[in-house]
């Protein structure tokens, strides 16, 4: 019965849930909701200055050596998962609200999560080291071009999505990440010595947005734009989205020659889609509307892709210590939930 333990819905998804139903019968109102505000863009330019901490460019860039790897994990993610997006536009209107339609779309930009896809990766026994420079790149370059994806494909989704934009993602995103680079010299070992306390941090961060996201949109009556038949619709959607990316990602690189443990880190990474990152990112994107519905896809497809993978991920372990594989060095115990 691993399995189904393994299914069970993860502590930061629980609080993520309980924070939006919070939201549904008590939201933030007045006074309390400018407070609120203010308090989020302080938590994302700090959540983001972390990022920036955190990730070393230089073993990134030693480790691009193996550089047909990364190419088609981030071409998965910026690239191919931003055409099945836009290819679901026919639903806009019909079986989904124009508002989920933007959040489907919107979940395809967002970069690969970090901390599961190494976690799964090496329960996996797969590349490791790939799947490390592979994570952090997506989520360093995400910051550019996640931004300009929503801009460029988003402005039919959502009409509030435009230009005018550039100036809060620089401000809130892109100069608190800059920032935290360059502080490396001095903050790189307090970040790494202190992991686990910014981790909650960063999960507390997420889940203060979510609040915000939620109480702003009770106030635009959010719940009656959707009824329970698009949000089945949704679950079917991101479910058959988790199976087509895990489906792409085992077969096309098998094809294009690479190894089993490259696969496995192609798979693992060119199929995730970070919670931690993609909320912060959607309070400032689109902010002045609201974002409530725009996130509950990626919120639905983040659980659904951690059960899938964790299911896959124990699978390739079994199969390699049947073929008598050596487990990787400094192998993960577990999956950690996406904390970024």
């Amino acid at each position: 019965m691993t399995w189904l333990r393994r299914l069970r819905p993860d502590g930061f998804l629980l609080a993520i849930i309980a924070s939006a139903v919070l939201a549904s019968f008590l939201p933030a109102r007045g006074v309390g909701m400018t407070l609120l505000h203010g308090a989020s863009t302080v938590a994302i330019f700090l959540l983001f200055f972390l990022y920036g901490a955190r990730i070393a460019p230089r073993e990134a860039m030693r480790g691009l050596a193996h550089w047909r790897l990364h190419v088609t994990i981030l071409a998965f993610t910026f690239v191919v998962f931003p055409l099945l997006g836009l290819a679901l536009r026919p639903l806009s209107g019909t079986w989904l609200s124009p508002q989920l339609y933007a959040g489907l779309l919107y979940l395809c930009l967002v970069p690969s999560t970090v901390q599961s896809s190494i976690a799964f990766t090496s329960i996996a026994r797969g590349n490791i080291p790939g799947a490390i420079v592979s994570a952090s790149a997506s989520n360093l370059l995400g910051v550019v071009v996640t931004p300009a994806l929503v801009v460029l494909t988003m402005a039919g989704a959502n009409g509030k999505v435009g230009l005018g934009q550039i100036g809060d993602i620089v401000v809130q995103l892109l100069l608190p990440f800059v920032l935290g680079q360059l502080s490396r010299r001095w903050t790189a070992r307090w970040v790494t010595a202190y992991g686990a306390p910014l981790k909650l941090v960063d999960r507390g961060v997420v889940v203060l947005v979510v609040y915000t996201a939620f109480s702003q949109g009770m106030s635009e009556h959010m719940w009656s734009q959707v009824d329970a038949a698009q949000l089945v619709v949704l679950v079917a959607v991101c479910l058959v989205l988790v199976a087509l990316m895990l489906t792409l990602t085992w077969y096309v690189p098998h094809r294009m020659g690479f190894s089993r443990e490259d696969n496995i880190a192609i798979q693992f990474c060119g199929t995730k889609k970070s919670l931690a990152t993609g909320l912060p990112m959607a309070q400032v994107l689109f902010a002045g509307s609201g974002v409530g519905l725009l996130v509950l896809p990626l919120m639905v497809f983040h659980q659904a892709q951690l059960m899938a993978c964790s299911v896959l991920a124990q699978r390739y372990a079994r199969e390699a210590e049947r073929a008598g594989a050596p487990a990787p060095e400094g192998r993960a115990d577990g999956p950690d939930p996406d904390a970024g």
